[in-house]
C-alpha cells in the first residue's frame, strides 16, 4: 500500500518493486499495526516526503529466528546515543515506515539481523501494536517507575488519554506497581474500557488539589500539560508523549520543586526485549486486536482518524490471520 503524497489515500500497488537486502536482509512480513504516526505521515507532518510505504509495528518471519518482531527505529550506530543503546533518538536515524519503506508491504527490508526480536510464541496478530504502541507506553511508565515503587501502595499515577496507548500504560502500570491508577479521558467509552481493565478510577475531570506521583499525557495538548503541571506531585515525574505540540512555562514556581518533565519517545532495543517477556509472563497485557486484509489500510487509517477503533487495529499482510 503505497502513499503517493501527503493527504492522498493509500493506493495498493502489485507490481511494485521488491526491495533489495544490499547489506542487511529482506524480511517476510506477517502483520503490521495501524499507528497514530501513520496518520502523521500520511498528513505530511514528519516522515520522508512520498511515496513511501508506511507501516512500523512490524512481525515477519526470519528464516533462522523464526517470527519475529522488527524494532523499527535504526540509529547511524557512530553516536553517543546509539553507543548508549538509544537509537530511538539519534539524530540521523531512520525509522522503517516513517523515513524509509515500511511494513504495509509483504516484505521489507531491514538492515541488520539485530533489529529482529525473536516473539518466543507470542501471535504475530496480537503482538505487533507492541512494536511502537505498547513500546512506546512501556518507555513512558518507566520514566517514573522508580518513584512509584518508592512510594508503594501510597503511589497515584494519572493516564491522560485511554485510547490505545493509554490502555497500555494503564496495564502495565498495575502490572508492575502497587500504584493508584487514575485514567483522564473525555469519552465515557473509553472510561469504560480504562476501568474494564484495571484502572481504579477513570474520569473526565479532575478535583482541584489533586496531585499524583507520575503523569503521562498521550495527548500532548496546551490543556494537557496545564493539567499535569497543576496536579504533579513534588518529586514526581510528568512523561509527555502525545504529538498535539502544547506548551507551557517552566521555571521555579511555575511547576512544584523538584518535578521532572520529560518527553519520552519509542523505547529502545533492550526495553523491546524486556517487552516481549513481560507479555510472554503476563498475557493479559497484550491487546485484542482487530484485523483487516492489506487492501483495506485506508479503511484503518480513516477508521483510526474518527475514533472508530477498539483496541488496536492490525493489517494482515499475510493471509494467514489467526486473531480475532
Amino acid at each position: 500500500m503505497l502513499l503517493d503524497a501527503p493527504k492522498t489515500n493509500l493506493r495498493f500497488v502489485g507490481d511494485h518493486p521488491a526491495p533489495q537486502p544490499g547489506s542487511g536482509l529482506v524480511l517476510d512480513v506477517t502483520a503490521c499495526g495501524v499507528c497514530h504516526s501513520d496518520i502523521h505521515v500520511a498528513d505530511g507532518d514528519f516522515g520522508k516526503e512520498p511515496p513511501i510505504i508506511l507501516g512500523h509495528e512490524v512481525t515477519g518471519v526470519h528464516p533462522d529466528l523464526g517470527p519475529v518482531m522488527l524494532y523499527a527505529p535504526w540509529g547511524c550506530k557512530n553516536c553517543l546515543e546509539c553507543s548508549q543503546g538509544l537509537e530511538m533518538i539519534c539524530s540521523n536515524s531512520t525509522e522503517a515506515g516513517l523515513f524509509t519503506d515500511g511494513g504495509y508491504a509483504d516484505q521489507l527490508r531491514v538492515p541488520g539481523i539485530e533489529y529482529l526480536a525473536p516473539l518466543d510464541g507470542l501471535d504475530p496478530y496480537d503482538a505487533a501494536p507492541l512494536a511502537c504502541g505498547g513500546l512506546t507506553a512501556y518507555r513512558a511508565v518507566l520514566q517514573g517507575i522508580a518513584r512509584l515503587r518508592e512510594r508503594g501502595a501510597d503511589a497515584k499515577a494519572l493516564v491522560i488519554g485511554a485510547g490505545g496507548l493509554g490502555q497500555y500504560a494503564i496495564r502495565y502500570l498495575r502490572a508492575l506497581t502497587d500504584t493508584h491508577v487514575t485514567a483522564l479521558d473525555l469519552a465515557e467509552s473509553k472510561q469504560q474500557t480504562a476501568l474494564e481493565i484495571g484502572a481504579h478510577a477513570a474520569i473526565g475531570s479532575l478535583d482541584e488539589g489533586e496531585k499524583f506521583d507520575l503523569i503521562i499525557d498521550f495527548i500532548g495538548a496546551e490543556p494537557t500539560l496545564r493539567t499535569a503541571a497543576d496536579h504533579i506531585n513534588k518529586l514526581g515525574t510528568v512523561s509527555v508523549v502525545g504529538l498535539a505540540g502544547g506548551t507551557i512555562p517552566f521555571g521555579f514556581g511555575a511547576v512544584p520543586l523538584e518535578a521532572r518533565f520529560v518527553n519520552s519517545v519509542w523505547g529502545s532495543r533492550s526495553q523491546l526485549d524486556e517487552l516481549l517477556d513481560l507479555a510472554r509472563r503476563e498475557p493479559s497485557l497484550v491487546q485484542a486486536v482487530e484485523i483487516l486484509p492489506l487492501d483495506q489500510a485506508q479503511v484503518a487509517h480513516d477508521r483510526l482518524r474518527s475514533g472508530d477503533v477498539r483496541g488496536r487495529l492490525v493489517l494482515d499482510i499475510s493471509g494467514a490471520s489467526t486473531s480475532t
